[in-house]
C-alpha cells in the first residue's frame, strides 16, 4: 500500500475553497435544511465544515459575494472565533486549526464592490504585485512549454501594457493571458496572432487601444 510521512512538525490540513459571486448566500456557506423521505434534515454547509474540521477556508473574490453574506465572516474573524447558525439556533466554536483566507483584485471594483473597511480591520494583508521579468518569463515558459526567447518576449509585452493603464486600458495583461498565448504559439500559431486574440482582443473592445496593444505586440513580435 501507499504511505504518506509528514515532515517533523508538518500538519496536514485540508483546504475548502469557495468562488464567490453575487447570487452566493448565507445558506450556501452555512448550510440548509433538506427535505427527504424521513422528513427534513440539516445539511453543514462548506463554512460551517471548515468551522468544525479545523480546515482552512479560502473565500476567493470575496468581493463579489453579497454584503449580507460576507458579515459572517465577522465573529469567525475576531476574538471570539464562533459561527452563529441562525437556523438551528446553534453557535460553533472553530477549531483552534480553522484559518480563513480571503482574496481578491482591487483597484477596478466599484465602490458597492470593495471590501467593507470593518471586514478588512479582521485580516492581515498581503499584496501581490506581477513578479519582475525574468521570473514571469520563466512561469509562462513552465506552464506553456513554449520557447525561452517567447516567454521572455511575452513577459516583455506584459510590462510594456501594463504601463498603458494610464492610458485608458482599465486592467493591463495577467500573467495568466500569457501563458494563453505562449500555449498557442507552442501549438504553432504565430506570435502576433496568439497576442492578438488571447491578449488584445481579450483586453479591450476600444478599437483605440486595440491598435495600441497590437503596435505593442508588433514592436517586440516583429
Amino acid at each position: 500500500g501507499k504511505k504518506n510521512s509528514l515532515k517533523d512538525g508538518e500538519i496536514r490540513v485540508p483546504l475548502i475553497t469557495i468562488a464567490c459571486h453575487e447570487d452566493l448566500t448565507a445558506s450556501d456557506l452555512v448550510g440548509r435544511y433538506l427535505l427527504d423521505a424521513n422528513g427534513t434534515r440539516w445539511i453543514d454547509g462548506p463554512m460551517t465544515r471548515a468551522v468544525k474540521n479545523g480546515a482552512i477556508l479560502y473565500l476567493d473574490e470575496v468581493v463579489e459575494a453579497r454584503k449580507d453574506t460576507t458579515v459572517l465572516i465577522h465573529p469567525l474573524t475576531d476574538h471570539r472565533r464562533i459561527l452563529p447558525i441562525e437556523k438551528t439556533g446553534s453557535i460553533i466554536e472553530a477549531d483552534d486549526r480553522f484559518l480563513l483566507c480571503v482574496s481578491y483584485n482591487p483597484g477596478y471594483q466599484s465602490a458597492l464592490k470593495d471590501l467593507k473597511h470593518s471586514t478588512r480591520q479582521r485580516f492581515i494583508s498581503i499584496e501581490f504585485y506581477y513578479p519582475p521579468a525574468d521570473i514571469e518569463a520563466e512561469i509562462v515558459q513552465r506552464e506553456s512549454g513554449c520557447s525561452k526567447e517567447h516567454s521572455e518576449s511575452l513577459a516583455k509585452l506584459g510590462e510594456k501594457i501594463r504601463n498603458l493603464e494610464e492610458h485608458g486600458l482599465q486592467e493591463g495583461a495577467s500573467t495568466r493571458l500569457l501563458i494563453y498565448a505562449a500555449r498557442l504559439m507552442s501549438e504553432g500559431i504565430s506570435p502576433r496572432r496568439a497576442c492578438q486574440v488571447a491578449i488584445v482582443w481579450t483586453l479591450t473592445d476600444d478599437k483605440e487601444l486595440q491598435r495600441s496593444l497590437e503596435e505593442v505586440t508588433t514592436s517586440i513580435f516583429e
